[in-house]
């Protein structure tokens, strides 16, 4: 009995995506099509899996395609990923029009407060994320994706990075560990991956291999933009290995935290106070700071406590990181405000920067503020201040003519 494959989600209810049903034979390629806007859209449906399945170099065998409300570019990849379900000896990729609002480029030291975790196999999250204006969205190739669904996900993602609109948010992919994960480097890093996050980094090696794979596949598909690495600590071997692993690239721009795998490993639970990974964040800000790159903490996950968020975001901030993770929209507000800078710490910031250019202009290596002598490192994190500042409109670009 021949076997039938399936992509896409189980279900009926399924918005912004599809489901594709395919049965391989000898005989030519029949396609039936259910969709709700199957009376304006049937004959663009039916000519997108058509020139899908002919790019893949298949003319045989039965497709039922049952659509609800799937952009071109979700339908092509669950038509892909089905076709390579049923003939894995295919190697062909099949790929959207890379569009032009899909080609910015980023920074190593943009603003890092909020990233945006969505799961890899929901394009139904993915439409409207950069309208929520979070400084990081991350396309998840790892936990949030079934074990079943990682090849599916995987050409979701490197289509979505060809084709949506991320308004300006730093592009990010999570990729999986081991031998899956240098698969997903070679799905996603031709198509303007800016930062790939590597999850549970507990050696150094891990990164330099990471860092060796992207390095290749950017010589070989002629890529110039870098791109950027964001190990995340999610274990008691990855904590004490901190240092090495902040500096084990110069293409590292961050160390994240990941509590709820570093908490299980260590045999405790996570707590709204957070004593049982003081010394764990403790660690990687210190390493962070080592290495001269950013610290980003976990994700809060209790969606509806506002209040609970704001403290923790204080709390973090007073730690020393630049950042948090969430898992909805609505925890981007409260993580921006809370980091912003007070009244204080801009004044004291332009303080600083007026004395180290008065300072430049007089041809003096010191820096003083009054009495006191300021460091190089303090001079970097005032500026960082005063750029924040600007950025969310507390401070004009022109803030020093009016001092």
């Amino acid at each position: 009995m021949t076997k039938m494959f399936q992509a896409g989600p189980p279900g009926k209810t399924i918005k912004s995506d599809c489901q594709v049903f395919y049965t391989p034979s000898s005989k030519p390629l029949q396609i039936e099509i259910e969709s709700k806007v199957q009376v304006l859209f049937s004959d663009a449906i039916r000519k997108l899996a058509e020139n899908t399945f002919a790019e893949l170099g298949v003319k045989t065998g039965s497709v039922q395609i049952n659509d609800f409300g799937a952009l071109p570019f979700v339908m092509m990849a669950q038509i892909e990923t089905v076709v390579k379900r049923a003939h894995p000896e295919i190697t062909a990729d099949v790929l959207p029009e890379f569009k032009d609002h899909a080609r910015y480029s980023t920074s190593s030291v943009r603003f890092r407060r909020s990233r945006l975790y969505l799961p890899g196999n929901q394009p139904k999250l993915f439409l409207n994320a950069g309208i929520h204006k979070p400084d990081c969205i991350i396309l998840d190739l790892e936990d949030s994706v079934p074990p079943a669904e990682k090849d599916a996900a995987r050409t979701i993602v490197r289509n979505s990075l060809r084709v949506l609109d991320f308004f300006g948010s730093e592009r990010l992919v999570r990729i999986n560990q081991g031998e899956l994960g240098m698969q997903d480097l070679e799905a996603i890093i031709p198509h303007n991956v800016h930062v790939v996050l590597l999850p549970k980094a507990e050696t150094a090696e891990q990164v330099i291999a990471m860092d060796k794979k992207v390095q290749e596949i950017l010589h070989r598909e002629g890529i110039t933009s870098p791109v950027y690495f964001m190990p995340i600590l999610e274990s008691a071997l990855g904590v004490l290995n901190a240092r090495e692993i902040a500096m084990a690239s110069k293409f590292n721009i961050a160390l994240a935290m990941g509590l709820e795998d570093y908490t299980a490993d260590i045999g405790t639970q996570r707590t709204l106070e957070g004593r049982e990974s003081f010394f764990a964040r403790s660690m990687l800000v210190n390493a962070a700071r080592a290495a001269g790159i950013q610290a980003i903490d976990t994700v809060f996950s209790d969606v509806g406590n506002e209040a609970a968020l704001r403290q923790t975001v204080r709390e973090t901030k007073a730690l020393g990181f630049d950042g948090m993770g969430c898992i909805h929209p609505r925890q981007i507000k409260p993580i921006h405000e809370e980091f912003a800078p007070g009244e204080v710490e801009i004044n004291k910031a332009k303080r600083i920067i007026l004395a180290a250019d008065e300072a430049e202009a007089k041809g003096l290596g010191v820096v003083a503020v009054g009495s006191k002598m300021i460091d190089p490192p303090v001079v970097k994190r005032a500026e960082r201040t005063i750029r924040m500042a600007m950025d969310i409109g507390l401070l004009g670009e022109n803030w020093k003519t009016k001092v």
